[in-house]
């Protein structure tokens, strides 16, 4: 995996690589910052914080059925340079709008605008990825794009949850859009002309019909896809697994957040602190999976993760309920971190190997919209919830259901090795 990062063939996914990086350290103060922003204005609402997330997750169901037919038209590298700069001059007026006045509707415009082009970001970068690459090395390029969120994961958080507690959410804002901007340099120093030219005429191209209006064919393409899909029972399996997870993530995301401020009285300093453990155990977990996940059945590993990670989420929410240490705590989220790790590193590995080159960007696309509409219903029915059910209650509930799934899984091998991933 080090190898992949420091061999001089593979210096465009190298360039790739660090972006996201950047991109995503940043990102992960900007989340601190708007926990931060939610806790200054309706302090321990689970469902404020809800409505603030929804806004993130609402382009995925206006943008995204359109987003992976233009990446699979478009040139995917001028995609990412373009979404890149624009979101961050976005979250760089965050601040200016917040501290114009008291109202949240600017916040939610630029939230919402900024996610729209996010939407067309990540298929074009999760499709990018072969092309920059060798086959028998997408595993390890797969590995190493985890391992990226997951390091900035821990860096974000470690550092967001400081700037936030200490200096407010202002100084979040502004580092995420300049990260943003140093990622979009990386992403122009990228030479793909034996692939993938880009030059004015093509960045000119990619913006104009970014803008421009959608025409009869992309509702053809866009068709296309869904059949591909429909026809395809690995990927069908691997969207229904993922959707699975996603559900899980959105019931705790919102609530646990809440609970965690609650039981240790504090805004985002010890958030940021259980974070950097669970970003800590995502990196281990990734770079372990990395290390031996070719001699593993993906489905095995998916539904291991669902069983050992649910039954620590359970763990997790009754000590802090009964006993909130934060030692104990940290080390139960190292080790939730580390159990999921492998999960979306196996999936997206899969997408790339049975997906054919010209449906890449459908197929992730279509990934985005099921999970994010598992994520925003889950979301939103936890964080009601919330509301008149103890929250401690809420996430052991949702530990233990995602540990029987995982069990009951691993009990169907008939059915997965049916389907030649055995």
């Amino acid at each position: 995996m080090i190898k992949l990062l420091f061999d001089p063939k593979s210096r465009n996914f190298q360039r790739l690589w660090w972006a996201q990086l950047v991109s995503q350290f940043g990102d992960r103060i900007n989340q601190l910052a708007l926990v931060g922003l939610i806790a200054e204005r309706v302090p321990g609402s689970a469902m404020e914080l809800a409505k603030l997330m929804a806004f993130t997750i609402v382009p995925v169901f206006l943008v995204q059925p359109f987003a992976g037919v233009f990446v699979d038209r478009w040139d995917r590298r001028a995609t990412l340079l373009i979404c890149d700069v624009v979101r961050g001059l976005l979250v760089l007026s965050i601040p200016f709008a917040f501290f114009a006045g008291q109202s949240m509707v600017p916040i939610y415009v630029v939230v919402f605008l900024a996610f729209c082009f996010s939407r067309f970001y990540s298929p074009a970068k999760m499709s990018i990825i072969p092309d920059l690459v060798e086959k028998e090395s997408l595993l390890m390029a797969n590995t190493l794009v985890s391992t990226t969120g997951m390091v900035a994961f821990v860096l974000g958080c470690a550092l967001g949850g400081f700037l936030v507690d200490r200096y407010g959410a202002r100084n979040g804002f502004l580092i995420d859009g300049a990260t943003f901007l140093v990622s979009a340099a990386l992403v122009f120093s990228i030479d793909l002309s034996l692939k993938l030219k880009m030059d004015k005429a093509s960045l000119l191209k990619a913006g104009k019909e970014i803008m421009g209006p959608i025409r009869r064919s992309v509702w053809s393409e866009l068709e296309e896809g869904l059949r591909y899909l429909a026809h395809n029972k690995e990927l069908r399996l691997i969207i229904a697994m993922i959707s699975t997870i996603l559900a899980a993530a959105g019931a705790v995301y919102v609530v646990i957040i809440v609970f965690i401020q609650e039981s240790f009285q504090s805004v985002t300093r010890d958030l940021g602190v259980l974070a950097v453990c669970l970003g800590v155990g995502l990196f281990l977990g990734a770079v372990l999976y990395g290390k031996w996940g070719k001699r593993l059945v993906w489905y095995k590993t998916m539904f291991w993760s669902m069983f050992t990670g649910g039954a620590l989420l359970t763990a997790f929410a009754l000590m802090v309920h009964f006993d909130p240490r934060l030692t104990a705590a940290m080390v139960l989220a190292l080790a939730l971190g580390i159990v999921t790790g492998p999960m979306f590193i196996a999936a997206n590995t899969i997408i790339h190997v049975v997906s054919d080159e010209h449906m890449r960007g459908k197929v992730f696309s279509a990934l985005e919209i099921v999970i994010h509409g598992a994520f925003l219903a889950a979301m939103l029915v936890s964080s009601w919830l919330a509301e008149f059910t103890p929250k401690a209650w809420i996430l052991a509930g949702v530990g233990m259901i995602c540990a029987v799934i995982g069990l009951l899984g691993l009990r169907t091998k008939s059915r997965f090795a049916a389907l030649g991933t055995e």
